[in-house]
This record gives structure tokens, sequence and C-alpha cells, in this order.
């Protein structure tokens, strides 16, 4: 039970609300401890420009010099740098759409008060337009405001703002009103560091995945993927080729009839790998797949039991999964470091986790995985940050989806999967790009574990300060 005494000026303040769940949930209360400090706060509007910008009518289309990158409110919390979907640079620009190098950003749509430190290979795509900009004044630090915001101080005032009951939401007027603590200059800086170091680690993170995947294409000899060597649903031109083919029915066998598993289009792309190659179940342990069995789902206080990760949060850049009880569990379904794990539930949209790889780093050693996911391990012949490399390229992502079946919800059929083939390059290269895959993800580990801190210190510190 949650108890506390509520000042008279802050219920004449909500309109003489005297519901005590308005005042003691979780949100309400972390808002109340930031208020009794109110004389030594700043709203976060006379340090920064916070705006939404216009509601517009997207203009999607396909990568061209003439389109940027368009990034979903859902694509926040989001590890990957990336995305397939484009959208008109000419609309994102005269609309200030844009976002540029350390703007912080913030949900203000559904999950309200997620946020992201905007990286250098984000400096200049779109983001939607629920998606709230913060851009600071000069000689602000934006290392510890960004750490406050995404603090549970910061977090809490944000939903507390909040509008509306089945869908919430908050737009740019409601986060000015954030209140800022006027911390000592020295704690301020001190937490800035520690998040432009943690920003650095994630560069150069997303860096090292770049330089493998590049690696792997020169030495394979691959061409630069293009559309018109794969099927898929999502914007097109009149000039692409309706896909139409034949197939002899020996050719088909009796596992699919599924004209997407039969792409004339991808049987051209899988001839492009000219390069020797092996089906990618003998690059696995008992050339195989496995999945995660149940457990019952319990749930426990945060640190105790075992954490349940769950495929949607798999690929946030902190993961947070929920605690449920280890009783019944299987030390074989405990994820092992260097395991690679598949999205493998989904639909086929451009923007969907279906069939994208995820490579388990120390984040995600020694817990569970949902059932929504194929799991691999490489055995000890080949290497798994090289094989992750090639699953996670595009190529790879447009191999997976080759092998879908369904309608609504997509699956892959496990024996075409395997089939996939895994392009082999000289001995040295296969060893360079595991060790930059193995290191991006200890880096993308290491700056988690630092951002946590950050975020930690900052709450410590206002709780010590509101108590006293």
């Amino acid at each position: 039970m949650r108890t506390s005494s509520i000042p008279s000026g802050v219920i004449i303040k909500n309109q003489l609300r005297f519901e005590s769940n308005y005042y003691l949930n979780e949100h309400s209360f972390n808002s109340i401890i930031v208020e009794k400090m109110r004389d030594s706060c700043v709203l976060l509007s006379s340090i920064a420009d916070v705006f939404n910008p216009t509601i517009f009518k997207r203009q999607f289309c396909r990568s061209t010099n003439n389109s940027v990158q368009y990034f979903q409110s859902s694509d926040i919390t989001y590890a990957s740098e990336c995305s397939s979907i484009y959208v008109s640079k000419k609309q994102a620009e005269s609309l200030n759409l844009l976002v540029r190098k350390h703007d912080i950003l913030i949900t203000g749509f559904g999950t309200i008060g997620n946020t992201r430190l905007v990286s250098k290979f984000q400096d200049g795509v779109c983001y939607a337009n629920n998606v709230c900009r913060v851009r600071l004044n000069p000689n602000i630090y934006v290392g510890f405001i960004y750490a406050f915001l995404s603090s549970k101080f910061g977090f809490s005032q944000l939903n507390k703002n909040a509008s509306g009951s089945v869908v919430r939401y908050i737009e740019a007027p409601g986060i000015k009103r954030t209140l800022i603590p006027n911390l000592c200059p020295d704690f301020q800086k001190e937490i800035n560091e520690l998040i432009i170091e943690s920003a650095r680690l994630r560069e150069e993170a997303t860096a090292n995945l770049f330089a493998a995947e590049r690696m792997l294409k020169e030495k394979a000899n691959l061409p630069e993927l293009t559309s018109e060597l794969y099927d898929y649903y999502g914007p097109s031109d009149c000039q692409r080729k309706v896909s139409c083919f034949t197939r002899n029915i020996k050719d088909i066998g009796v596992t699919s009839l599924n004209a997407f598993n039969h792409s004339e289009r991808i049987r051209n792309l899988k001839s492009s790998i000219t390069c020797p190659s092996i089906p990618l179940k003998k690059a696995l342990k008992g050339e195989r797949t496995f999945g995660t069995s149940s457990l019952p789902n319990i749930e426990v206080k945060p640190g105790h039991g075992i954490m349940l990760i769950n495929q949607k949060d798999m690929f946030d850049n902190i993961v947070k999964g929920k605690w449920i009880s280890s009783k019944g569990s299987k030390p074989e379904n405990v994820v092992e470091y260097g395991e690679i794990l598949i999205a493998c539930d989904g639909t086929l949209g451009e923007s969907e986790l279906f069939c994208r790889a995820v490579f388990a780093n120390e984040d995600l050693t020694g817990s569970y995985v949902s059932s929504h996911f194929l799991r691999l391990k490489v055995n000890e012949k080949y290497m798994a940050g090289y094989l992750y490399c090639w699953l996670n390229s595009d190529y790879g992502f447009r191999l997976i989806r080759s092998t879908q079946s369904g309608t609504k919800i997509c699956h892959p059929i496990n024996v075409l999967f395997l089939q996939i083939p895994v392009p082999l390059i000289d001995y040295e290269s296969m060893v360079l790009i595991d060790n930059l895959v193995r290191e991006a993800h200890t880096k993308r580990h290491q700056a988690n574990q630092i951002e946590k801190k950050a975020i930690n210190m900052v709450e410590q510190k206002v709780y010590q300060l509101a108590v006293n």
C-alpha cells in the first residue's frame, strides 16, 4: 500500500480532485517528488525548442536521392539506425520533419515518454509528426537532459500530463511543462559525459556492423541488392514488372505450393551468389533450429526469477523484459552468448520485425525468450558473428522472408529456411567479420550499462534532494 499526505495547494491546482489513485499512482507519486523541488527547477520550454511538426500526408516512395528514411513513433526505442521506409525529401524538408544530431525525441502517442538521442547516423532522417522534438539551447548539457527525461521522474511527468483514455497522447504544449531540476553544474557535466560516451559506443557499434556487412558483400562479390531481385509488400512504381513465372510440378516438391516460396526473383537473387556456399543447416549444431518450450508465466519482482523477453522488446536499445518465476525452467532454454534469434511470427510489411535477426550478446545471456523466435546455435566449424552478419544483411533478410507461409500471421517454413545459402569467403575475412560483429554487440552492452548508470544516478540525486 502506498500512502502520502498531499498539500492542499496541489489539490486546489488539480480542480479539487480528491481521488487517492489520482495522486498516488506511480506517475503522480513521482511527479509530486519533483513538484516539491519546483523552486530549484526550470521548465523544459525555457531551455529548449520543443515542437511537433504539422500533421502531413505521407508520400511514401523508394530509396533514391530524392527520398529520406522515415521512422514511426514505435521506432524510437529500436536499436537499429536504419529504416526500410522512405518518404519524399522535399516534403520532409518543407514541413520541418527532419531531425538533427543530438535532438531528443519523445514518443507522444500510444506508449508515452520513450526517448531517443539522435545519433550521427540518423542526422537528417524523418520521424513521424507525433514524435516530439526537443532541440536544446546552446550551452545546455544534452546528456543530462536526456538522462532526466529518460528517468522515472521525467517519464512520469510526461505520462501525468498526457491526455486520452483508450489511446493516450501528448504533444509539445504538454511536454513543455516538464520540470527539469537545476542540479549543480559539476553533476550535470558528469551525467552528460556518461550519456555522450554511451552514444559514442552505440555509433561505433553501428559503424562496425556496417563495415562487416560491406566487407562480406565485397569478398563474396555480391552486387548491390535492388528491389528487382525480390518480392515485397511496399511502395512500387509503374516501371516495376509484375512477377509472373511458371514452374514444373517436379521442381515444386511437396513442401509448399505458395508462389512466394518459388519466386523467380528469389531464384535470380540466389544465382547472384557466385562464390562457394553452403545451406544454412550445415552451419548449425545438429543441423536444426529450435524454439523455447513453454514456461508458467508467473510474474515476480524485477531482479528475481528469470527475465522473459518477447519479440517486440528484443529489438530495443535497452531490452526490458518481464520477470517471471524460474520454477520449471530448463537449462537448454536459457539464451547463451552467440545465439542467433530470428523473429518468426508477424506480417510482411516492410517496417515489420518479422524475419529480422538478433545476436545474443551479454544483455541477453541467461534470459528466456518467447516462443516467437527461431533459435540458432552455430557449430564449431563456422562463426556465429559471421552467420549473423549474413542473416542480418539485406540479402539474408529477403532470403528468410522468401520462406514464409501464412496469411495474416506468417511463419518461416523450417525446411526451406534451413536451405538458405550461406556464402563462404576466405577464412581471414570471416574471422574479421565475426570479430567486428562481436565487438559491436559488446559495445552496445557497454553503452546500455553506462546509460542505465547515468539514469540511476539522476534518480538517486533527485530523490535525495526532494527528501532533504
